[in-house]
């Protein structure tokens, strides 16, 4: 990588961070602690509760990421986020996720998720490919926690909602953004925390879903 390129990289990242610190801060009105991923948790009872069955065939195939709180491994993405879901074997699910960065390129990383609730199917383990596990890795930390009846959108997190995705079969969400935010505060989340993911052929801002 040329000087140039690793000072653009550099300088976006340090511009991107603060932004969504500052935008952290802003809506949960308390300041994070230095280093920490800016995102924040809601008060909820218990941990984030899965869907009661997932068809995992039909749950294969192209989302694209519609809504996110913000996460410090997505830093380099711009817009486009989407995650490709294959079947390995009936327990195992093969992982592509990409999108577009700010330097005009595209992000791939490749993994897989393990079925740790064969009840449900809606609780999974996902790691990636050269990156360190961390954490219980016999616990979830991808939780199906609504999808909708004809498998067009869906949302996700972990067990203490530190992360939260809305994914969708079009980049337009089929759903108005009344109908959204109530599904999200419905599973114990803060609607502000998610932010709109800029996706071609749909929304281009990155407004918080609380005021969208």
């Amino acid at each position: 990588m040329s000087r140039l390129r690793r000072g653009l990289t550099t300088a976006i990242t340090t511009a991107i961070t603060g932004a969504l610190a500052a935008a952290a801060l802003t809506l949960t009105g308390s300041a994070a602690p230095a280093g920490a991923s800016p995102v924040a948790t809601t008060k909820a009872a218990g941990p984030l509760a899965p869907v009661p069955s997932v068809d995992l065939q039909r749950y294969l195939g192209r989302w694209e990421q519609v809504a996110a709180i913000p996460q410090i491994f997505q830093l380099q993405c711009a817009r486009n986020s989407r995650a490709v879901y294959t079947a390995v074997d009936a327990d195992t699910i093969g992982v592509t996720n990409t999108c577009s960065t700010w330097l005009g390129g595209t992000s791939t990383v490749t993994g897989k998720a393990d079925v740790l609730d064969p009840v449900t199917n809606a609780q999974l383990r996902v790691g990636f490919d050269g990156i360190p596990a961390f954490g219980d890795t016999t616990k979830p930390n991808y939780v199906i926690t609504y999808l909708a009846p004809d498998y067009s959108w869906a949302v996700v997190g972990d067990p203490d909602r530190n992360s939260g995705f809305v994914l969708s079969r079009t980049p337009k969400l089929p759903v108005t953004k009344k109908e959204l935010k109530r599904v999200i505060e419905s599973r114990g989340y803060n609607s502000c925390l998610f932010l709109n993911t800029p996706v071609d052929g749909g929304r281009q801002d990155r407004l918080p879903l609380c005021i969208a």
